[in-house]
C-alpha cells in the first residue's frame, strides 16, 4: 500500500505544466477544448466538495470526477455535445445538455436541496432509477450520511434503517464472523445471509457459509449504499430471496489523498488511507484500512467467571481499483483486495491460556468489461474470484462450581474455500417506453470444514478427525421489462430461472491417532439438484405529483451453502450438527406502498409486506442435558413474516433535517409437522418493534451535529421462545434504546476534525443466553480526516 501511495503523494508535490503555448489534442484542438471545468455550489454560495460529476458523450462513454475542497472540478471531454451529470449527497441530481459550441470552462453548478424520491439507485432494477420511480421498497445512505455516523464498522452505519438487522444484536466488532449474516426484515435470520451484499455490483457474502465481513467494507471511500427491502431473487437468484444490499464506490478523482485516523476509547486506533489520479483514459485508485481494538467482555458480570475476558478484533484491508477507457463504447473494470482479520472471542481455557479465537484471510479479484452497442444498447460482462481461509477455534465450558471457572478447548476447525463466478447482463430501451435488461450469472463454490475434535479432559490432544465439504454450483438467466404505457404509471416484469447442484460431498471421519472410521465416516455424501423460477410483476402509479402508490408479488430463493450442509459449531453450551440433506427455502411475498410528499421539504412513505417461506433452515432444538443443549439445521416447514414500515424526511431549513423509521414485524412459525409445538412460537432473533430518529444540522461553515437514537422492542433467542434473561419475569431479550451522536467541523479548505460516541448513555442491552451476553458499552472516538485534491490543467 505504501509505494502506489507516495507515488501518488509525489505527483502532487509537482507543480502543475505551464506550457508557453496552449497543448495540441487530437485534430489540431487545444486541451481546453477537451476539457470542462467550472465550480459547485449550494443554493447559497458555499462551495460543494466531494460532489460527483459524470460527463457523458452521446454513444453512452463516460468520464468521471469530483470536486475538490474548493468546490472547483476539471474533467476530460469530448469535442461534441455531451451532458453532464453532477450529483453530491443530501442534493437533487443537475443534468445540464452542453452543445459541441458553448463554453466549458469556468462552469457554474448550483445544486438544490434533495429529498428523498430524487436520490438516484441502479440496484433495484438493474437500471439507472430515481427512487421515486422505483416499484419497490428501497434505502439509501450517501456519502454524508455515512461519513457522519458515529459507527466505526459497516453494520452499525447500517443499523439506522430499522430494516436491517444482523443474526444477533451483536455489532461486528465483538461478533463471530458466522454470526454476521444480514436480515432484512427479518426473513429467516441466522449466521446465513438472506440479503445478497454487492460491492459495485461484484458479491460480497462469503462464498462458504454466506456470512459477511463488515469490517471488510472500504467505508471512506463508499459513494452510496441502497438497500433494496423485498425479494430480489427475480434478478439477482440465490441470497437476494430477502433483499439486495449494494455498497458503491466513489470514482476515482485527479490527484487525490484522503487520511483519516481516529482513537477511540478501549484503544481503539483507525487508520483509512485512499488515493486517486486520473491519466486520460485511465483512473486509479488505492484504499487502505488499519483497526484495532482491546474490545470488552460480553458475558453480563454477574455471571463472569475464569474462563471469561475481553473479545477484540483487528484488522487490515487494502484494495486497489483501475479503470480503462479502451474507446468511447468500450471500458474495463479491475479491482483486487487483500483482507486479514483476528477476532478473539471473550474467553480462554483455563488449562492452558488458549484463547478461543478466529482469523480470517481473504483474497479477492474482480473485472468486468462494460460496451455501448448501438442502439442504445449496453452491455456488461464481469468476472470475479475468491479464496479464503477460515480458522477458528471453539471453547467448552463444563458445569463446575463456581459456574464458568474451567474451560477447555474442545475444537480446532480450518475452513478453506475457493468461488468464482460471472455475469454478462444486457440492457436495452425500446420506443421510450420499455427498458429491457436480460443476462445470465453462475457461481461455483469448493470448500471444506478440516475439524480436529480435541480430548474431554485437557483439550490438547487430537481425538478425532473430520473433513466434511463438497462442491456447489449455481446458474442462472433472467429477464426484466420496465414497461411505462402511461405518463404517470410504470409496470415492471421479470423472471429468472435457477439451476442449483451440490457434488462431491463427502464426512471423513476417523479416530485419530489409529486412523480407524468412526459410524459417521461417510466418503460420499447424496448429491442434490433443482431447478427454481423467481417470477415478479410490480406497478407503480403517479396519482400526482405529491402522491404515487405501488405493488409487487414474486418468490424468492435460497439454496443451502456449504456451511449450512456440512460445518458444525458451538456457541457456549449449544452445539449445532449440520445437515447434508437441507433443500433449499422458497418465498413468496408482496408489497403494498404509499409515497407522499405534500411539499418539497416533507417526504413520508409507508410499506405493508407479507411474505411466506416455504422449507427455511433454521436451528432446531433435538436434544438436552442440563445446560447442554444440542441443535440441527433442517428445513422448517413454513413462517409467515408479515408487518408495515414506515419512514419520514423533513427539513425545516436549509441546515436542518429530521428522519425518522419504524419498522413493525410478525414473524413466526406456521408449519412444521416434525415438531408442532413450534408452531406459533416467533422467529428467534426477530423484535416485533425497531425504528431510530435523527436529528442533523449542515452548516459547512459552522459546525455539524447528527444526534440519533435508535430503539429495538424484545425478541427471542431460541426456537422455544423459552429462554430468560436473570433477573427479567419474562422470556426473551429486553428492548433497548441507544443514543448516540458526532460533531464535526472543518478547520479549512482540506481538514475537517470530528468526535463521536455510540452507546452514550452506557445503557446495558443483552444479545444472548447460555450464558447472558451483552452488547457494546459506550465507545467514543475522535479524529481528523484530510484530503488533498490537485487539478491538472489538460486532460
Amino acid at each position: 500500500m505504501t509505494a502506489p501511495i507516495l507515488s501518488l503523494l509525489l505527483l502532487l508535490s509537482l507543480p502543475p505544466a505551464t506550457p508557453s503555448s496552449p497543448a495540441i489534442g487530437p485534430a489540431g484542438q487545444s486541451v481546453e477544448a477537451l476539457s470542462i471545468s467550472g465550480t459547485v455550489r449550494d443554493a447559497t454560495g458555499t462551495v460543494l466538495a466531494g460532489a460527483a460529476l459524470i460527463v457523458r458523450s452521446p454513444a453512452g462513454a463516460e468520464e468521471q470526477t469530483t470536486s475538490g475542497p474548493d468546490g472547483r472540478f476539471r474533467s476530460p471531454a469530448p469535442s461534441g455535445d455531451i451532458v453532464l451529470i453532477v450529483r453530491a449527497e443530501g442534493f437533487a441530481e443537475q443534468r445540464r445538455a452542453i452543445e459541441s459550441t458553448a463554453p466549458r470552462s469556468n462552469l457554474e453548478i448550483v445544486l438544490q436541496p434533495a429529498t428523498v424520491s430524487e436520490t438516484v439507485t441502479v440496484t433495484a432494477a438493474r437500471l439507472e432509477q430515481r427512487t421515486a420511480d422505483v416499484a419497490s421498497s428501497i434505502s439509501v445512505l450517501g456519502r454524508e450520511a455515512i461519513r457522519r455516523s458515529p459507527a466505526v464498522v459497516a453494520d452499525d452505519v447500517l443499523r439506522q434503517v430499522p430494516t436491517f438487522s444482523l443474526f444477533r444484536r451483536t455489532s461486528s466488532l465483538a461478533a463471530h464472523p458466522t454470526a454476521q449474516g444480514v436480515s432484512l426484515r427479518g426473513i429467516g435470520p441466522s449466521g446465513v445471509s438472506r440479503t445478497l451484499v454487492l460491492l459495485d455490483g461484484v458479491p460480497f457474502n462469503d462464498s462458504f457459509g454466506g456470512w459477511v465481513y463488515w469490517s471488510r467494507v472500504p467505508l471512506e471511500t463508499v459513494e452510496q449504499i441502497e438497500i433494496v427491502e423485498n425479494a430480489s431473487s427475480s434478478l439477482y437468484g440465490n441470497y437476494a430471496m430477502g433483499g439486495v444490499i449494494n455498497i458503491l464506490s466513489a470514482p476515482p478523482a485527479r490527484r487525490t489523498v484522503e487520511l483519516r485516523t481516529q482513537f477511540g476509547s478501549r484503544n481503539t486506533p483507525r487508520l483509512d488511507v485512499s488515493a486517486s489520479d486520473v491519466w486520460g483514459p485511465a483512473r486509479v485508485s488505492v484504499e487502505g484500512s488499519v483497526f484495532d481494538t482491546d474490545g470488552y467482555t460480553p458475558v453480563v458480570e454477574s455471571e463472569r467467571g475464569a474462563v471469561d475476558n475481553n473479545a477484540d478484533v483487528g484488522f487490515r484491508n487494502i484494495a486497489g481499483r483501475i479503470q480503462y477507457d479502451v474507446s468511447e463504447r468500450v471500458n474495463v473494470y479491475i479491482r483486487g483486495g487483500y483482507f486479514r482479520e483476528e477476532r478473539d472471542n471473550g474467553k480462554h481455557s483455563t488449562i492452558d491460556g488458549t484463547p478461543e479465537a478466529n482469523d480470517t484471510t481473504w483474497r479477492a479479484a474482480s473485472g468486468r468489461v462494460r460496451v455501448r452497442l448501438p442502439g442504445e444498447s449496453d452491455l456488461q460482462v464481469s468476472l470475479f474470484l475468491d479464496s479464503t481461509r477460515f480458522h477458528s477455534n471453539f471453547l467448552a465450558v463444563p458445569a463446575a462450581a463456581p459456574p464458568r471457572s474451567v474451560g477447555r478447548m474442545t475444537l480446532e476447525q480450518v475452513v478453506p474455500a475457493t468461488g468464482w463466478g460471472g455475469a454478462a447482463v444486457w440492457s436495452r430501451p425500446f420506443a421510450g417506453r420499455h427498458a429491457v435488461t436480460a443476462g445470465a450469472d453462475w457461481r461455483w463454490v469448493d470448500g471444506d470444514s478440516e475439524e480436529d475434535a480435541l480430548d474431554p479432559v485437557t483439550g490438547s490432544a487430537v481425538t478425532l478427525k473430520r473433513v466434511s465439504g463438497g462442491t456447489q454450483r449455481n446458474v442462472g438467466v433472467f429477464v426484466q421489462d420496465v414497461f411505462t404505457p402511461a405518463a404517470r404509471l410504470t409496470l415492471t416484469v421479470g423472471a429468472r430461472v435457477d439451476g442449483w447442484r451440490n457434488y462431491d460431498g463427502h464426512n471423513l471421519e476417523t479416530a485419530f491417532p489409529s486412523g480407524v472410521p468412526t459410524a459417521n465416516h461417510r466418503p460420499s455424501l447424496p448429491e442434490q439438484d433443482d431447478t427454481v423460477v423467481s417470477p415478479r410483476a410490480a406497478a407503480i402509479y403517479r396519482l400526482s405529483e405529491k402522491v404515487s402508490v405501488w405493488g409487487d408479488v414474486g418468490r424468492g430463493f435460497r439454496a443451502p451453502t456449504l456451511n449450512e450442509l456440512y460445518r458444525q459449531f458451538r456457541v457456549g453450551t449449544v452445539l449445532t450438527l449440520a445437515n447434508p440433506e437441507l433443500g433449499p427455502e422458497r418465498l413468496v411475498g408482496g408489497n403494498l406502498g404509499i409515497r407522499y410528499s405534500p411539499r418539497r421539504d416533507l417526504f413520508w412513505r409507508t410499506t405493508v409486506f407479507a411474505n411466506r417461506v416455504e422449507d427455511p433452515v433454521s436451528n432446531v432444538t433435538i436434544a438436552t442435558a442440563g445446560a447442554a443443549v444440542t441443535q440441527q439445521r433442517q428445513n422448517l416447514g413454513r413462517t409467515r413474516i408479515q408487518g408495515v414500515q414506515t419512514d419520514v424526511e423533513y427539513r425545516p431549513g436549509t441546515a436542518w433535517r429530521v428522519t425518522g423509521a419504524y419498522i413493525y414485524n410478525d414473524a413466526r412459525v406456521r408449519e412444521f409437522a416434525a415438531n408442532p409445538t413450534l408452531v406459533g412460537k416467533y422467529l428467534p432473533q426477530v423484535p416485533r418493534h425497531r425504528g431510530s430518529v435523527q436529528v442533523a444540522f449542515v452548516n459547512p461553515r459552522l459546525l455539524t451535529i447528527v444526534a440519533g437514537v435508535e430503539a429495538v422492542g424484545r425478541q427471542y433467542d431460541d426456537d422455544q421462545n423459552s429462554r430468560i434473561v436473570p433477573g427479567y419475569p419474562e422470556p426473551g431479550l429486553p428492548a433497548y434504546a441507544l443514543a448516540g451522536f458526532t460533531i464535526s467541523r472543518s478547520l479549512g479548505r482540506n481538514v475537517e476534525a470530528f468526535f463521536g460516541v455510540q452507546n452514550l448513555f452506557d445503557q446495558t442491552y443483552y444479545v444472548g443466553t447460555l450464558p447472558t451476553t451483552v452488547g457494546s458499552p459506550r465507545f467514543a472516538s475522535g479524529g481528523i480526516r484530510v484530503r488533498f485534491a490537485g487539478q491538472a490543467t489538460g486532460p
